[in-house]
């Protein structure tokens, strides 16, 4: 289907997406673009590796405190958009 379409067809393609976001906000839906797809393929990849192999649990795995919350990074390395994920208690689950 993207095969068929002419250079003057993806140019109308092109203005109409630039009409209706502008060009300020293409940079900044490119980039959250190409970071998801990075989480995507870091998150298949470890389900992968996951499913293969199963490592034996550690000491600190089996003392770490129930309370504290855990921390959800991004991508491998991207310190700047990981954020702490709250979970509900068994207490408030009915």
């Amino acid at each position: 289907m993207i095969g068929n379409l002419k250079p003057l067809e993806i140019l109308l393609i092109v203005v109409v997406i630039l009409l209706l976001f502008g060009a300020k906000k293409l940079p900044d839906m490119a980039r959250s673009l190409g970071k998801s797809a990075r989480i995507l393929k870091s998150e298949a990849k470890a389900m992968k590796q996951d499913g293969d192999q199963t490592p034996p649990k550690t000491t600190t795995e089996q003392t770490a405190p129930q309370d504290a919350p855990r921390t959800i990074q991004a991508a491998p390395g991207d310190v700047t958009s990981s954020r702490p994920v709250s979970e509900p208690n068994r207490t408030t689950q009915s």
